[in-house]
C-alpha cells in the first residue's frame, strides 16, 4: 500500500502502525507562511491525486479534521499564529512523518 501521496501543496501520509491517514496543505510565498494539518479518512487518502486541479485535492483534504494550523503572513492573522486542535494527531502525524523520511534515507543509500 502506498504511504506517501504528494501534490503542489499538500502531501498525505498513511500511518501503518496506527491504521491512520494524515494531510498537510502548505502555502509559501514572499507574503509568509501558512500550514494546515489534517487527520483525514481512507477514502480521501485513496481519492487524493486523482483531480486534474490541485485545488480539488485541497479542497477534499479541507473535509478532514484539522488537526493544527499555523499563519504567519504580512498581512497578520485572524487568531492565534499557531493553533492546536488536536494534539494527539498531530504527535502521531509527526511521528509518521519522521518513520517515512528514515525509511526513504535508507531506501536512497540502498540504491546508491
Amino acid at each position: 500500500m502506498k504511504t506517501k501521496k504528494r501534490g503542489n501543496n499538500w502531501t498525505a501520509y498513511y500511518d501503518a502502525e496506527t491504521g491512520r491517514y494524515f494531510a498537510e496543505i502548505m502555502y509559501t510565498s514572499r507574503e509568509g507562511r501558512e500550514q494546515y494539518d489534517y487527520e483525514i479518512t481512507e477514502d480521501i487518502f485513496g481519492r487524493l491525486g486523482t483531480f486534474a486541479d490541485d485545488n480539488d485535492n485541497d479542497r477534499l483534504i479541507r473535509t478532514g479534521k484539522i488537526a493544527y494550523s499555523f499563519e504567519n503572513t504580512m498581512y497578520g492573522t485572524l487568531g492565534p499564529e499557531r493553533t492546536v486542535w488536536d494534539g494527539e494527531a498531530i504527535e502521531t502525524m509527526e511521528k509518521a512523518v519522521r518513520e517515512q523520511e528514515k525509511k526513504g534515507k535508507k531506501d536512497r543509500r540502498r540504491g546508491e
